[in-house]
């Protein structure tokens, strides 16, 4: 699971940060404009954004990201606690909002709450594509029943695709979403994991669900 964290006050920042790093990879933002631009690279599941950034508020980015065909569960979460601004990020598109100062432990369990009702999270963990499963919880994966083992790349990468399942993905997406913008390696690593993930499904005939888009990347679909 990737978020996206978009919040200029530094100090909060770097906390939001190390309180969700044990348990989601994290992308950071410290103005709207930046902000912005990595939630329309869709590869987060989930945002949580500040009302008021430099360069362009928060009710400013999530209005361009809707209008846009943008689904990503959004937490605001702002000093601002007046009745008008939490209707207003509501009405936005916003799904949820809270205030600081915060507790750690509301924080983590809203944001879960996001992606259990937007189902990237469910409640044990668990996503499915046919015969394929993937628990969450202990990164197990079972294929027609049968335990096999995975890298965790190859796991986040057969992850990422049952999530966006009959969707084209491109491969600026699967590389920023499994390796992160700040990754060393190049951009034909994900090709070479394509190549691996495929010889472990091989076995079951689901190496042939993986579909290579020429030129844009991939789609995970058994037509």
């Amino acid at each position: 699971m990737r978020l996206l964290v978009v919040e200029d006050n530094k100090p909060l920042l770097e906390s939001i940060i190390q309180l969700l790093s044990d348990e989601f990879e994290v992308d950071q933002a410290t103005n709207g404009e930046d902000g912005l631009f990595l939630a329309q690279q869709n590869i987060h599941d989930a945002m949580v954004l500040d009302v008021m950034l430099p360069e362009i508020d928060g009710f400013e980015v999530l209005s361009t990201l809707r209008e846009g065909g943008s689904k990503i569960p959004v937490l605001f979460l702002t000093a601002r606690d007046s009745l008008e601004d939490r209707v207003k990020g509501l009405d936005t598109g916003g799904d949820d909002y809270l205030t600081k100062p915060f507790q750690a432990a509301e924080l983590k369990a809203r944001i879960r709450a996001l992606l259990r009702r937007s189902g990237s999270l469910t409640t044990n963990q668990t996503i499915q594509y046919r015969g394929i499963e993937l628990l969450g919880k202990e990164r197990d994966i079972l294929v027609d029943q049968q335990p096999i083992k995975l890298t965790a790349k190859q796991y986040e990468l057969l992850e990422f695709l049952i999530q966006n399942k009959g969707a084209i993905l491109t491969k600026e997406q699967i590389y920023d979403r499994v390796w992160g913008f700040d990754s060393d390696t190049t951009i034909a690593i994900v090709e070479v994991f394509m190549h691996h993930l495929r010889k472990k499904l091989e076995p079951f005939g689901y190496h042939t669900d993986i579909k290579t888009i020429r030129g844009v990347g991939y789609m995970l679909s058994e037509e």
